[in-house]
């Protein structure tokens, strides 16, 4: 579940318990009752998935409990990439979606770079390739477990990259296809 969800569903649950608070009889409630919103939870240092938030907690414990990992898909109920075993052959098919814009021959870019020996290596090293502010700039060195985060949601993970592919949204199919690319390079 997405910071932004979270949010939402903590600030929605906040409103619904605060709508039945109060000295209302007829059950009515009012401008008042309702514009109470839950603490505003902060941006995570590390931009990644985040743990559902526990739906008996009240708001702020709620806020207090989300955590944040670069490497669990809170999406498919906590799935970590040390816990996948990548096929390389499933992935070299799952990477023909990425074949518009990648190779993985070395030294040939295409709208994308080429990912030969992406696995380990510093994002916007690729000498003679255009890549975005938010790309060259990042810091990031793409290890095993920084393309599972990214590959799920390449403009969640780095707003304002280029890639504009949505992402690969089953966990299985991100460590496949890094198994893949480990074998290029």
């Amino acid at each position: 579940m997405s910071n932004v969800r979270t949010t939402c569903l903590i600030t929605f649950a906040a409103a619904i318990g605060l709508a039945g608070c109060g000295d209302n009889k007829a059950g009515n409630t009012t401008a008042a009752d309702t514009t109470a919103t839950a603490p505003a939870a902060t941006a995570p240092a590390d931009v990644g998935a985040t743990a559902p938030a526990d739906p008996t907690a009240t708001p702020t414990e709620a806020v207090a409990s989300t955590t944040t990992t670069t490497t669990t898909d809170a999406a498919a109920g906590g799935v970590t990439y040390a816990s996948l075993t990548g096929d390389a052959a499933k992935g070299e098919k799952v990477f023909g979606q990425c074949r518009t814009c990648h190779v993985v021959q070395q030294g040939v870019n295409r709208v994308g770079p080429s990912l030969y020996g992406v696995v380990g290596r510093k994002s916007g090293a690729i000498e003679g390739y255009k890549y975005s502010v938010a790309n060259k700039n990042s810091g990031y060195t793409w290890t095993e477990d920084q393309l599972f985060t990214y590959l799920e949601a390449p403009q969640k993970v780095m707003p304002g990259t280029k890639m504009a592919f949505g992402g690969l949204k089953k966990p299985q199919d991100r460590a496949d296809v890094i198994a893949y690319l480990k074998t290029n390079g």
